[in-house]
This record gives structure tokens, C-alpha cells and sequence, in this order.
């Protein structure tokens, strides 16, 4: 990985002390059949969980754990406009997905339920297990590496702070009163 830029203490204190994402690295095209099955689409979100990825890798449902990260291909979320398929990311804990590019209603479904997702053209360099830090919209492979992304708008981030939209307009409700 090229040097792109190094960390600032100022962006978030001592590196050291961020917490750091395990990596789960996907190919390309993962669809929304694959995130969320539609032999489960009957179930509520916890057994639909259950079953995420298990056509691409049978242990990632049972083996995830909150904080870690998806990196995957181009094309993330392609298929069905299913709102489970970020449903089921936010229910198994995940920080954050990046790829170099999303289907435009998994873009929209992840954002409005709180799932951070970071496009990031040279999401391939980041390798199955490997930790990184996730701090904001930025992606940082160590204090001198980081992984440039796309900028994300205010009220996107706003979404992943809060945990989705509903929060977002009951935050506006109750100031608004």
C-alpha cells in the first residue's frame, strides 16, 4: 500500500487506543440474496442473521463479531431492494463495509438503518483477518497507511452516529417541539 497520509492525534487521540475491525474480505457482486436468503425472508431479522453469507462462506454468521468489517469487490448489495440485507449487518454487529462500489438501493437501505459504508477503490488491498481502524470515514491500515475513500455527505454520517434514520427524525422531532 502506498503511503497516503499519517495519522494525526488531533483526528482522534492516541492510535493506539482506537479500536480496531477485523476483516472479512468478499469478492465482487456479493448480492442481497447472499445477505439476507430468500429461503428466510418469512423469519424476523435474528434467524434471517443466521443464515447471512452462508452460500459464500458458511462460517461468517456464526463466527462474526461486532466491530469487524467487511471488504469486498465491486458491485455490494447488487440484486433484490430487500431492506434486510443491511438489516442483517447492522444485527450482527458490523462497523463498517467497504468495497469500491454499491448497488444503489443497498447504499440507500444501509445508511438508513445505520451501517457505514465506505467506498473505497482499493478496498482489495485489505486482506481476510487483517486489523484495521475504521475512525470516522476514514480507514487507516496503520499510523502511517491509509486507505483513501470517497468523501461521505454530513447527513449520511449523521445516520450511522444516530443508527439510522428513524433516530435521525425522532432527534429532529423531539428539538423541533
Amino acid at each position: 500500500m502506498n503511503q497516503t497520509s499519517q495519522w494525526n492525534p488531533s483526528e482522534g487521540g492516541d492510535f493506539a487506543l482506537q479500536p480496531s475491525s477485523r476483516v472479512w474480505a468478499l469478492g465482487a457482486q456479493i448480492d442481497t440474496d447472499a445477505l439476507a436468503p430468500g429461503a428466510y425472508m418469512k423469519f424476523d431479522l435474528p434467524t434471517i442473521a443466521k443464515h447471512t453469507l452462508e452460500g459464500v462462506r458458511a462460517e461468517f454468521a456464526s463466527n462474526v463479531q461486532a466491530g469487524d468489517v467487511i471488504a469486498a469487490g465491486e458491485g455490494f448489495g447488487v440484486g433484490s431492494s430487500r431492506e434486510q440485507a443491511a438489516g442483517v449487518l447492522v444485527h450482527l454487529g458490523l462497523k463498517a463495509v467497504i468495497a469500491p462500489s454499491y448497488s444503489g438501493l443497498f447504499f440507500r437501505n444501509a445508511f438508513n438503518l445505520g451501517l457505514l459504508l465506505l467506498t473505497c477503490p482499493r478496498a482489495h488491498e485489505l486482506k481476510e483477518g487483517q486489523s484495521i481502524k475504521v475512525i470516522g470515514q476514514r480507514v487507516w491500515v496503520d499510523e502511517r497507511h491509509e486507505l483513501p475513500c470517497e468523501p461521505i455527505p454530513e447527513f449520511l454520517m449523521e445516520m450511522v452516529r444516530l443508527q439510522g434514520l428513524v433516530n435521525v427524525l425522532k432527534l429532529r422531532k423531539k428539538s423541533s417541539v
